[in-house]
């Protein structure tokens, strides 16, 4: 038998009509955020399954442009949303499309910026404000965003995940779940522990050999 939280039965606080298409399209649009970080002048979000068909009427795309500017689900200054980004010089772009076998609630978020590579990440609104994060820049991942989450790439090597697992023992973070997979030489995890992990320890595990991405990803209410 599941066992509910009282975040399944009462709902997340939110501004707009359906929690699956503005406080967990928020949700989405935050996280990338911080994944990506704040340094974007374009952001394009391909949307699919119901996403695309309602996403203006439902408010799916005030919701997500929110969450790239950092807003919380719920936040007032939803609705203005695309103002603001209009504000702030970032052009907006929403585009219909199929992204195969996803839920029907997914987008593929674009990020651009004049002196990097396009940066994407795709995820899914799946229920009661709930989401699933399951691609970031072209590699699988899985996860909610409900913990402090660390994602990490390195070459893999023998003695990689002791040495990392040994930093944040030393800070007194715990792990509560961790999955690693690999394409050839290049390993990623993705790490979700009992309490946030600040700068400090990231640069600890940034200075381990092989270790070429690290970025944390902190829970949204």
């Amino acid at each position: 038998m599941k066992e509910y939280g009282v975040f399944d039965i009462l709902g997340p606080i939110m501004i707009g009509p359906s929690s699956s298409h503005t406080a967990g399209a928020t949700r989405l649009g935050k996280i990338a955020r911080q994944i990506v970080g704040e340094n974007f002048k374009k952001v394009t979000f391909l949307l699919h399954g119901s996403f695309a068909k309602t996403y203006k009427g439902h408010g799916t795309d005030r919701a997500l442009v929110a969450g790239i500017l950092g807003m919380d689900p719920s936040d007032e200054r939803i609705r203005n949303s695309l103002e603001i980004a209009k504000e702030k010089k970032i052009e907006i772009n929403f585009i219909e499309t199929d992204l195969g076998y996803e839920h029907p609630n997914t987008v593929k978020i674009i990020f651009e910026n004049k002196n990097k590579e396009n940066f994407y990440i795709i995820g899914s609104s799946i229920g009661g404000g709930s989401i699933l994060i399951t691609n970031i820049d072209g590699t699988k991942v899985e996860f909610n965003g409900n913990l402090p989450t660390l994602i990490l790439k390195y070459n893999d090597k023998k003695g990689s995940i002791s040495k990392i697992g040994t930093i944040l023992s030393s800070n007194d973070i715990n792990i509560a779940t961790m999955k690693v997979s690999r394409e050839g030489q290049i390993a990623t995890m993705v790490l979700e522990a009992d309490s946030e992990i600040d700068e400090n320890v990231l640069k600890e595990i940034s200075s381990i050999e092989h270790v070429f991405y690290t970025k944390a990803v902190n829970p949204i209410e």
